[in-house]
């Protein structure tokens, strides 16, 4: 697996694979466009802190896209430069501190941002400063509508959620107990499954919280046992799963436990404990050439298989690039996010690495599958998917 140090969180570059259009617009002649020298943009991902796994995905998947499209030309021949900041494993205040020295000093027009405090910190910055933000990894309902130029192709954790209860409820299971986050993302699926699991006729035994990151949740499982559940719901992100499958099967808890996402972090905590569990993800698998070649030079450059936090990032880059494109086309000062955002409004279709297409709805969520898996001898079995409308 090829490593990169700190230092190589600043990359250039610039292609037009995949994402971009394959000419160049031409800006009309009476307006000519105001280019900068480079398209630097920033992101501002979990780089320390326990939750780096998601930043070392991330920001891989940014560097290989900005690799690709800086050796293919750039963006009309512009190159891209991605400056990684660190919010530390979701800290708002490091998330205010990175987008302040993002705009200061070098003086970017977009963002790229993950997990929910930093993104909500940063939002009225961003309406502010005018700087488009794309989220490909944080999931609290809250993020929508924090400012009118972000734009998310993560599904929100509200509709795993759903998802997953809905997933329950054609099981037959009645009485469900839950364990979430005590953050904006595990309140938000609270918030959304409750009503739904009630109206339809099930009832809830236990709801219990937990901190992210917390090494004893032992309280929180005996209220969940003792309340004789149908099957438990886990609110939680990576790698608080794998602990919370842990304790509950050690604790003697049998019924059916269903979540909303797996990766090894958590399967090295569950160990055997992850056997038959089920969970509601975005799924990334390579279907078409263009995800085969993303596929294979993330391979290639890390070793490993690229997932679906990879695949989110990775595009997002792309559209990010479409965007620039289509602005200067117009000509004038496009390289402004106000005006990268006006873009992805106006024409909201952007090409999707999961395949095909993908479209931002009005609220900025880009309308997505959710996909429903099953771990069997410690891996991830796809299942079915589960439809949102």
């Amino acid at each position: 697996m090829k490593r990169r140090s700190v230092m190589s969180w600043l990359a250039a570059g610039a292609l037009t694979l995949g994402g971009l259009s394959a000419a160049p617009h031409a800006a009309r002649a009476a307006d000519a466009p105001n280019d900068p020298e480079v398209f630097r943009f920033g992101a501002i991902l979990a780089m320390s802190g326990k939750a780096d796994w998601y930043g070392k995905v991330m920001s891989q998947a940014v560097l290989q896209a900005v690799e690709e499209i800086n050796a293919a030309g750039g963006i009309d021949g512009i190159p891209m430069e991605a400056i990684i900041e660190d919010h530390k494993s979701g800290v708002a205040k490091e998330g205010v501190s990175a987008m302040t020295r993002l705009i200061n000093i070098h003086g970017v027009q977009a963002v790229l941002t993950s997990f929910s405090p930093p993104t909500l910190a940063i939002a009225p910055i961003a309406d502010e400063k005018g700087i488009l933000l794309l989220n490909g990894g944080g999931v609290s309902a809250a993020l929508i509508g924090a400012s009118k130029h972000l734009f998310h192709n993560r599904s929100l954790a509200a509709d795993l959620g759903a998802a997953a209860a809905a997933h329950a409820r054609d099981l037959g299971l009645e009485k469900m107990a839950q364990i979430a986050w005590k953050s904006d993302a595990g309140e938000s699926i609270v918030n959304a499954v409750d009503p739904m699991w009630k109206d339809g006729g099930g009832s809830i035994g236990a709801t219990e919280y937990m901190e992210v990151g917390a090494a004893n949740i032992d309280t929180q499982v005996a209220k969940i046992r003792a309340s004789k559940p149908d099957w438990v719901a886990l609110w939680l992100f990576s790698p608080d799963p794998g602990l919370a499958l842990k304790r509950l099967r050690e604790f003697g808890v049998k019924a059916p436990i269903i979540g909303i996402e797996y990766n090894q972090d958590i399967q090295s905590v569950a160990g055997k404990y992850s056997e038959g569990y089920e969970y509601t993800s975005d799924y990334f698998t390579p279907s078409d050439d263009w995800a085969k070649s993303f596929a294979a030079g993330y391979e290639e450059r890390y070793g490993e298989a690229p997932e679906f936090y990879a695949a989110n990032y990775y595009e997002d880059v792309y559209v990010l690039a479409e965007a620039i494109k289509r602005a200067r086309a117009k000509g004038g000062d496009y390289w402004k996010g106000d005006k990268l955002s006006a873009e992805i409004k106006a024409n909201p279709t952007f090409k999707s690495v999961y395949g095909g297409e993908m479209t931002y709805q009005d609220n900025g969520v880009a309308k997505k599958r959710v996909a429903l898996f099953k771990v069997e001898g410690g891996e991830s079995q796809f299942v079915k998917y589960i439809s949102r409308d």
